[in-house]
């Protein structure tokens, strides 16, 4: 991992040098939303080291798919310090009826035992590590629980967002931790 260099403060003192990318993305599963799968601006966490073949009968072909974080942790407990990154990606699992067996399953995760608990406390640890006026992206499909009733589980506000796929069920949605030192009432 690369040592990233801050510039410098205010009364122009350097700002002491993080041994942590900027970026973190806190469940990254197989890092499908990824440009570069391996950009070094970001650490990638996942619960989760695994590779599995899916065979794909329609295709006539194989499909392989490899969770291969940098850290292993969950993302209800990351090993982080508070205030460490600038932006935090949190792209949870979103199915609850696929099975812990199935494509989606092993591609991207599964929710169950009490998931609502545990996306607040996602949540909440999110926000921990992320600095103050950094920003957290939220991704999740709606094809199982809809949005509005994920938002409960945080009391942070969304700043904005977008819905996109075939059907519009995938929201992204962004958030910003507010700045101790300004406020904007």
């Amino acid at each position: 991992m690369n040592t990233i260099a801050l510039p410098e403060t205010a009364a122009g003192l350097p700002v002491p040098s993080t041994p942590f990318p900027p970026v973190l993305d806190m469940c990254c599963g197989p890092r499908m939303m990824w440009f570069d799968k391996h950009d070094p601006r970001a650490v990638y966490v996942d619960k989760r080291r695994e590779r599995h073949a899916m065979n794909r009968p329609k295709r006539g072909t194989v499909e392989w798919t490899e969770t291969d974080p940098d850290q292993i942790a969950d993302f209800t407990a990351l090993p982080f310090p508070d205030e460490t990154f600038d932006h935090v990606v949190f792209d949870p699992p979103h199915f609850e009826r696929s099975g812990k067996i199935g494509y989606l399953a092993m591609k991207y995760g599964w929710l169950d035992g009490d998931w609502r608990k545990m996306l607040a406390a996602g949540f909440a640890e999110g926000f921990r590590v992320l600095r103050p006026g950094g920003t957290l992206v939220f991704k999740w499909t709606a094809t199982e629980n809809p949005v509005n009733e994920i938002l409960k589980l945080t009391p942070m506000k969304p700043l904005y967002g977008h819905k996109s796929g075939k059907q519009a069920q995938t929201h992204w949605i962004a958030f910003l931790k507010p700045n101790k030192e300004v406020s904007h009432e």
